[in-house]
């Protein structure tokens, strides 16, 4: 199994992550932008994602709504894409739905989020770069345990390529 993801701080304003995948880029990619398997990977047990609408093109839209299984409870994101370029870099912009949960999260301006994949042998090395409008955005966000959440389902998503290739 890959490690874990690199978080790193470069800026007041910006999260850098870095994580490799055992699969092509084409597969990472495809992760990424098909709601079907979208679904299989992010989140937490106890979650669904019964909303999973995505318009993978230049200012398309998406929205992303997960609903807690035991309380009913959601929250989401949703935006528009700035940049695709399959199956390499994907950028868009993303607002915080908190629906019925309180979490500290910033409302109002988009974080800006830009995914590049490259592959070499094999193993795709996704580097996920977030630019918040404030370092009280992203500082937000980061006591959410946004990271730790994201590692979580990067894990499931090996699990998702593992099962691909058996």
């Amino acid at each position: 199994m890959p490690n874990p993801a690199e978080v790193t701080l470069p800026s007041d304003r910006e999260v850098h992550v870095v994580r490799q995948f055992n699969a092509s880029r084409k597969l990472v990619w495809d992760a990424h932008t098909k709601p079907e398997l979208i679904v299989k990977w992010q989140g937490y047990p106890g979650w669904s994602m019964p909303i999973c609408e995505m318009d993978v093109r230049e200012s398309g839209r998406y929205r992303w709504r997960w609903k807690n299984d035991e309380d009913g409870k959601a929250f989401g994101f949703f935006g528009t894409f700035n940049a695709v370029e399959e199956p390499v870099r994907l950028a868009h912009g993303q607002y915080y739905d908190p629906g019925d949960l309180d979490f500290a999260m910033p409302v109002g301006d988009p974080c800006i989020i830009s995914l590049h994949l490259s592959e070499q042998g094999g193993v795709t090395t996704l580097v996920c770069n977030m630019t918040f409008v404030s370092k009280e955005a992203r500082d937000g966000a980061i006591s959410t345990g946004m990271t730790d959440g994201m590692e979580f389902s990067y894990a499931r998503l090996d699990g998702v390529f593992a099962a691909q290739a058996a």
